[in-house]
């Protein structure tokens, strides 16, 4: 039976406020995620849905891409996975009816809850240019739609194509080889938002822009420093490994502006342990850092351990590095007024850390947007690495650099070519496997994408996934550009805020979800994803498509590019439709690693990709060698009266995806415009609990940005240091103000004023 979507939006801004908690999961977890569920779902389709998440013969969950081990749990998904498989596994439905009954107009004033609660999108929808409502269009039409008008511009690089990370390897190897048979680079993800400066770091430092470590090595480390992330809301299976690495004698510094329940104490709700007793305390040293201050804090160590006798493991750094004399050189001349004024951590503090960090002889450092979304970004991460490689803690069971993956298969798209910025080896293997030549200029990355709409010189969006509107910085900008384009092109399986910001056209294209089985003219079809270390494995779906009119994403990618290409095309795009596995071979014969494809995903589990510094200790970087840094140390600067702003998620939704209005671990319900500031900052401002005050950023560009209406909680937030949840403060985030080579939004440091709100 269907369930009613909601009619009316419950969104409501005045949030009611208590104390934080001081512990993550346990009884309370279990009984929001089932109780969620059930509203979504139903009994029996909830047992029969969640019992396969994260299964070797189920389907990978759509939320965060943390690893499974090779023994799982019944229950091998936590809250917030079983809110996302609940969302897409939804009975609700959006039909033709409903956007008869709501203009666009109408939709574009609805809060991006309220459109992701109407259920799963059931048929192609289409806006003519002028037009008020989405209309229905058949799949051909649309198809035919899309092709005239990429075919109708001036040159390929007028096109844009987005990719959200919840694409299937299949489904992303084929869309960036359309694109770039089509003729373009212009292929930006949602990497270039998160972990693009982990990415631009390692490859220059380490050869390999991942992450060195499986979750293995979690089990066998020492110290684990979980720098700049939020695993109980963000990770949340990732709290189980680091209690099982705390059984095994591990220890855990938390580097972060906020007290994380998830990181003060773990209840596994796995465990009897986790449902009736105490639970486990995860974080042995809390360091309540600055906003923006990483660098220094780890440059600080580094000199620290420079000065340390005996602390340095000099035959690796002797057989293995490049650039230590520069580097140390740096490190040595570190000012310990400096560090304080950047970190805001008193000099004992960061004592008690190097004890622990000269205790361990196995070291990981796990590290998320905290670290990522900076100005200095890449230098800091940078300095991350230096701080490994001098105590040789890079390809050693139990050490390395672990960047922890947002979305699903973020990574694994950037594996198959997702990429503005490609490697010429790879698209030498694209040419001689598909006999074209792809086009070698860059291409655009997020931030550069929406600069070309704005300046009218890109024309055709189409997004695979998510929601690019409202993921973007600088909201008014961004729609501003995306209303210039000619066309816009959404691959969806549920209503967004991109929906309703559209270019003079616009087409919403409705897919199968992960949890649906996907049968081709070859069968029932498996896809394959990569997790956040390297794994990649098989994921097929069981549910009956929530609408007989659905296509999955690689038919979706086929069928358009049979239209565009046209007979001119050589690649068997209907042959890879009808059979992943023929999508799988070739995937076999272009991209390193991925040998014998087919055969190894077939084995429970999946397999590891390789990755030379983890390997073999082998580094293929310019020097051949593991590369020390000696960057200056940099951080922001905040005139007085103002506060740094950090954008983060509330732990009721994924990414942009607001599944509640409930942020239970800090303590607020029934509302989304908040900003948590330290007391004594607050009334310095004048600002009582409770107020409500305007956020306006400052960027110098004579542009206003202002989120209004926000209510202020005082909350223990690093000195000088305030947050909100986006999407709705990305409009405060500018667009020009992103990180340094990555070119990542500067989304964690965002200098701010608070005013009282005009109601007030």
């Amino acid at each position: 039976m269907t369930r009613k979507a909601p009619s009316s939006d419950p969104v409501q801004d005045a949030p009611q406020v208590g104390a934080p908690a001081q512990a993550a999961a346990g009884l309370p977890a279990v009984g929001h995620s089932l109780r969620m569920a059930r509203q979504q779902m139903g009994v029996r389709r909830t047992a029969l849905t969640l019992l396969r998440v994260n299964q070797k013969d189920g389907f990978d969950c759509p939320g965060c891409a943390w690893p499974e081990g090779d023994q799982r749990h019944t229950a091998e998904f936590c809250e917030n996975g079983a809110k996302a498989v609940a969302e897409e596994a939804t009975t609700r439905r959006v039909t033709r009816a409903f956007f008869a009954a709501h203009p666009v107009a109408d939709l574009a004033e609805r809060s991006g809850y309220w459109l992701g609660q109407q259920g799963r999108l059931t048929e192609p929808m289409f806006l003519p240019e002028g037009g008020e409502h989405y209309e229905p269009i058949g799949w051909e039409a649309a198809f035919d739609l899309i092709a005239e008008e990429l075919r109708g511009l001036s040159s390929p690089d007028e096109a844009v194509f987005y990719t959200s990370g919840r694409t299937s390897n299949e489904a992303a190897f084929l869309y960036q080889l359309f694109a770039r048979e089509f003729g373009t680079n212009n292929l930006p993800d949602c990497s270039n938002m998160c972990h693009e400066s982990s990415g631009s770091a390692l490859t220059e430092t380490l050869g390999v822009g991942k992450g060195s470590v499986l979750l293995e090595d979690l089990y066998k480390a020492d110290l684990i420093i979980v720098a700049g992330q939020n695993p109980g809301t963000n990770h949340p299976r990732m709290l189980s490994a680091l209690e099982k690495a705390k059984a095994g004698g591990a220890k855990i510094i938390t580097v972060n502006p906020l007290p994380e329940a998830g990181m003060e104490r773990f209840k596994n709700p796995q465990t009897p342990k986790g449902l009736a007793a105490g639970g486990t305390p995860l974080t042995d040293l809390f360091l309540q850092i600055r906003l923006g201050g990483d660098q220094a804090l780890f440059r600080a160590l580094n000199r620290m351990l420079l000065e340390r006798e005996g602390a340095l493991d000099e035959a690796f750094v002797a057989a293995h590095t490049h650039g230590f004399e520069e580097f140390a050189k740096a490190a040595l001349a570190t000012d310990r007024d400096e560090t304080a004024a950047a970190t805001g951590l008193e000099h004992a503090e960061i004592e008690r850390a190097l004890e622990m960090v000269l205790a361990s002889r196995r070291t990981v450092v796990c590290w998320a947007m905290g670290l990522t979304q900076h100005k200095h970004s890449v230098p800091t991460i940078r300095e991350v690495v230096n701080f490994l490689l001098l105590r040789g803690n890079i390809g050693r069971p139990g050490a390395g650099v672990c960047p922890v993956r947002g979305h699903s298969n973020v990574q694994g798209d950037r594996t198959m070519g997702i990429f503005e910025r490609p490697a010429p080896d790879f698209l030498d293997a694209l040419e001689r496997e598909f006999g074209f030549a792809p086009p070698r200029e860059h291409g655009l990355d997020v931030v550069r994408a929406i600069r070309a709409m704005r300046d009218g010189q890109a024309k055709v969006f189409v997004a695979m996934g998510g929601n690019f509107v409202a993921a973007s910085p600088d909201t008014q900008v961004t729609e501003d550009a995306m209303r210039r384009a000619r066309l816009t092109v959404h691959v969806s399986t549920k209503l967004n805020r991109s929906h309703c910001v559209t270019g003079a056209r616009a087409l919403i294209l409705p897919t199968l979800g992960r949890t649906e089985r996907d049968t081709q003219r070859g069968g029932d079809q498996c896809v394959t994803v990569e997790d956040s270390m390297g794994m990649v494995h098989a994921s097929r779906g069981r549910l009956a498509p929530a609408s007989p009119q659905l296509l999955s994403e690689p038919a979706i990618v086929a069928r358009l590019a049979r239209a565009t290409l046209g007979a001119g095309s050589a690649t068997p795009w209907e042959e890879f439709e009808g059979d992943y596995g023929l999508i799988r071979d070739r995937i076999s014969r272009v991209i390193p690693g991925f040998e014998d494809f087919n055969a190894r995903v077939a084995r429970p589990g999946g397999f590891a990709l390789p990755h030379a510094p983890r390997d073999e200790r082998r580094f293929p970087t310019a020097t051949g060698k593991a590369n020390f840094t000696a960057a200056p140390v940099e951080y922001p600067r905040v005139p007085e009266g103002r506060l740094l702003l950090q954008t983060l998620r509330s732990h009721d939704q994924y990414n942009t995806t607001v599944y509640g209005l409930d942020d239970r671990y800090r303590g607020i319900k029934n509302g989304r415009r908040v900003v948590l500031v330290r007391p004594e900052d607050a009334e310095a401002l004048g600002l009582a609990d409770g107020a409500y005050a305007d956020l306006r950023s400052e960027w110098g560009d004579g542009r206003e940005r202002v989120a209004r209406g926000f209510r202020v909680v005082h909350y223990p937030t690093a000195p000088g240091c305030a947050a909100a949840y986006y999407p709705e403060t990305n409009v405060l985030v500018p667009l020009d103000a992103t990180a340094d080579v990555s070119n990542t939004p500067a989304s964690k440091s965002v200098v701010i004023s608070l005013t009282p709100s005009a109601a007030e």
